[in-house]
């Protein structure tokens, strides 16, 4: 196994959080993308992807997505009513949920502008989105402010209290990975797809 000979060195303290973003978003990658659909109490549906995102325990399992102060739609949501659902994206829906990222009013609804259909949860208020291959519903379990105090992010945790699969993808409990092709978020607008897979079986 080869070694770099040569590297450049960035103590995060030195340099802008601008580019200590671009660097770690560059480097932890692919990132799994929670498209995540809320609901506000008075019943405005919201859709907003998030690459701060992944499963974070597995018995009971539970997943969480971090929100910045930009992205308030959500946090708030989940704060009036505590479930979300986590709507898997894939290619044939990348770019539907790139559209859903844009700004809207609080009062809008993004299944709405981006010409999503919703499909009722089973167990959570939180709508899913129907063309998804596979959604899973939440419940929240915690909210966990990380950063400074005048901005940060806030890491909502959600255990999954419902999973909803296509049978295309489906073997028992088994996900076909190539079959879903889930599309991962790299920096800037690259994103990726688990379509080209490889098998490593772990040592005895």
């Amino acid at each position: 196994m080869s070694n770099p000979t040569e590297t450049t060195s960035f103590d995060l303290s030195e340099i802008t959080p601008r580019d200590a973003y671009k660097l770690t978003t560059g480097l932890v990658v692919p990132r799994p993308i929670g498209w995540i659909g809320s609901v506000s109490a008075s019943g405005v549906a919201n859709l907003a992807p998030y690459s701060f995102f992944n499963l974070l325990a597995g018995d009971p399992p539970h997943v969480g997505f971090s929100a910045g102060t930009g992205r308030k739609d959500s946090l708030a949501n989940v704060r009036e009513v505590p479930e979300f659902t986590v709507n898997i994206v894939t290619i044939e829906t990348v770019e539907a949920m790139n559209a859903s990222s844009a700004s809207l009013a609080h009062d809008e609804d993004e299944f709405d502008h981006v010409g999503l259909t919703k499909a009722a949860s089973t167990k959570v208020a939180a709508p899913r989105v129907a063309e998804a291959t596979a959604s899973m519903e939440c419940r929240v379990t915690d909210i966990i402010h990380i950063g400074r105090a005048d901005g940060g992010n806030h890491l909502v945790i959600g255990e999954i209290v419902m999973i909803h699969v296509a049978n295309r993808v489906l073997d028992g409990t088994r996900i076909d990975a190539a079959g879903l092709a889930a599309v991962g978020r790299h920096a800037g607008t690259w994103y990726s797809s688990s379509t080209d897979l490889f098998s490593l079986p772990r040592p005895d």
